[in-house]
């Protein structure tokens, strides 16, 4: 039985062909996702635009019910709740926007946060109050710095990786495609207003990962292939090293689109951004590695010689010294 292939063999698609017109297009999307976030602003959520906590504990249950609880609290009009296990799998934490100038005005914080527990005490007898408390948005501005620090460092450490493994060419294509994914992931918020919470940043460096991963696995082959064919002309081989890893990037797309599919159109309301944040990084990190980290090497000057070790005086007298010179 022949078995069945996604990618032929004799796979020969010219990709570095169009790449100055798709670098212009990348270059393009990044500059508009950063002037939409400028213009209209990223949709924090509780974790990063503060708002009212209140905890919890169900003392007659071993777990808190965590999905009816947020249906719950959301109908109550504060917008999507943030509710998490807290402690104890029967324990959890539950925050909630404030309207406009409740945070200014004295006891209405705490009065939203009181009508939350009154309404799951109702539905929930057993549940105990253990805690009705204003976070801040000064505190919640503090964590939406540090998350941005988090994505930043990581970026760092990926592209130093890169460049200890590699050369620094690779290094610095590699940035330009975590730049270019995280940009575009940003700006798709910022224009459609999807919430912006803990949840994207987690679905973010999940794209840098990925990402990575695919990038990693491009410049293998394309160091690889620089050792073999020396006289081969850069976009040839650059050509060549995507064409063999395609198989394996499209199968590895392929599988993680698979499971991402029913959660986008099935799954919970409350996962929805968090899994279009990874869909549409799955795609735009495979666009990266193949048109942006590629392309970035030929016009960063790395040639066939670049992996050859460079020969010194003594390597040449030892040489001559054998006869070889």
């Amino acid at each position: 039985m022949k078995l069945l292939k996604l990618v032929p063999d004799n796979t020969n698609i010219k990709f570095l062909k169009l790449r100055v017109p798709f670098f212009v297009l990348s270059i393009v999307l990044i500059v508009g996702s950063w002037v939409a976030v400028a213009v209209n602003g990223l949709n924090y959520g509780v974790d990063f635009a503060g708002g009212q906590e209140v905890r919890m504990t169900f003392t007659q249950e071993k777990e808190a019910p965590i999905p009816s609880l947020r249906e719950l609290v959301g109908s109550l009009g504060y917008g999507e709740p943030v509710v998490q296990e807290f402690g104890a799998p029967n324990q959890v934490s539950i925050r909630v926007a404030l309207p406009e100038g409740a945070e200014d005005t004295p006891g209405a914080a705490t009065a939203i946060g009181d009508k939350v527990i009154a309404t799951v005490v109702k539905a929930y007898p057993d549940a105990r109050r253990d805690g009705n408390d204003t976070v801040s948005g000064k505190v919640a501005g503090e964590f939406r710095n540090q998350a941005i620090i988090a994505l930043a460092a990581a970026m760092a450490a990926v592209a130093a990786y890169i460049w200890i493994r590699f050369e620094w060419q690779f290094g610095a294509g590699a940035m330009f495609s975590l730049v270019h994914d995280v940009s575009i992931t940003l700006g798709l918020f910022a224009i459609t207003q999807m919430e912006f919470s803990l949840q994207i940043v987690a679905a973010i460096l999940a794209i840098i990962g990925y990402s990575l991963n695919d990038t990693i696995v491009v410049y293998d082959r394309i160091r690889e292939n620089l050792k073999k064919y020396r006289k081969m002309p850069l976009a040839e081989l650059l050509d060549l090293s995507v064409n063999e890893t395609l198989a394996r990037t499209i199968m590895t797309s392929l599988t993680l689109f698979l499971a991402l599919i029913p959660l986008l159109f099935f799954g919970p309301e409350s996962l929805f951004g968090m899994v279009a944040a990874i869909t549409v990084g799955l795609f735009i990190g495979t666009y990266s590695s193949i048109y942006m980290a590629g392309a970035l090497l030929i016009w960063m000057g790395v040639t066939s010689n670049s992996f050859v070790p460079t020969e010194d005086a003594a390597d040449r007298q030892q040489k001559l010294a054998r006869g070889e010179g």
